[in-house]
């Protein structure tokens, strides 16, 4: 439900000026005719002097929590200059389950190494195991919340419809790497209110180029904010969809 994300160009000019901020979603499950709230995230970034640091809350609904329940925190240190992330935390409550990763990040030149350390505790469990992983990339790194601001320094004007790029993206387990399509412009109507957006596709792949999810499609507000206002997935029972709703 959280992990909806985007992508960047190997090299861009910052259009964001990025402040204080906190964007609230819902998220909705669609089925056929059936479409209902499911979850909400709040997601808030804090100007910290030389660095920013998102956070992004999710939680379910009280009826899907029969279902599923989910309680989600991550957390993301970027660096001012280019919104490349240093530390990467992901705290998940779900489905009676526990999973921690903390990703301390480091740069030499191109090169990204990421320290993965990966706790967990499985449902009906006390014991939490403990295990080390080592990442590497080459290129511009994010991690599954930093692209949401990434992606806004993005010049979309710039960009043709029809272009592609690849870069590295680190989970709590491994390197991938996402590959960010621009579709062009698009209007879109959300709860009433008619917007200008960018429309963008983005595909998840492992080091064998196997697809690790199903793409996502993501719509970004074309104003100076470049604010993500819908991002929808496929479940393998009808589709994930998060809706921005208002801004803080």
């Amino acid at each position: 439900m959280v992990i909806m994300a985007a992508a960047c160009l190997a090299a861009v000019a910052q259009t964001v000026r990025f402040n204080n901020e906190t964007l609230n979603y819902k998220v909705m499950f669609k089925w056929g005719l059936v479409q209902k709230q499911a979850g909400r995230a709040t997601l808030k970034l804090t100007d910290s002097k030389d660095k920013f640091v998102a956070t992004l809350y999710a939680r379910s609904e009280p009826w899907a929590d029969h279902f599923y329940s989910l309680r989600d925190t991550l957390i993301s240190t970027m660096s001012r200059a280019d919104m490349l992330p240093t530390k990467y935390e992901r705290i998940a409550h779900e489905g009676g389950s526990y999973a921690r990763d903390v990703i301390s990040i480091t740069r030499t030149g191109n090169m990204f190494s990421g320290e993965s350390v990966r706790y967990r505790r499985k449902k009906n469990q006390k014991e939490i195991t403990t295990s080390t992983i080592s990442l590497k990339a080459q290129g511009p790194t994010v991690d599954l919340l930093s692209v949401f601001y990434y992606l806004r320094t993005l010049d979309f004007k710039n960009i043709s419809p029809g272009y592609s790029k690849t870069i590295n993206i680190f989970s709590g387990k491994r390197k991938e790497s996402l590959t960010i399509k621009y579709h062009g412009a698009e209007p879109l109507e959300l709860e009433g209110k008619k917007y200008e957006t960018y429309r963008i596709s983005f595909t998840f792949t492992t080091g064998n180029s196997k697809k690790s999810s199903d793409d996502i499609d993501t719509w970004i507000w074309s104003d100076s904010s470049h604010i993500p206002l819908k991002l929808e997935g496929k479940l393998k029972v009808g589709k994930i969809r998060c809706l921005y709703t208002n801004r803080l």
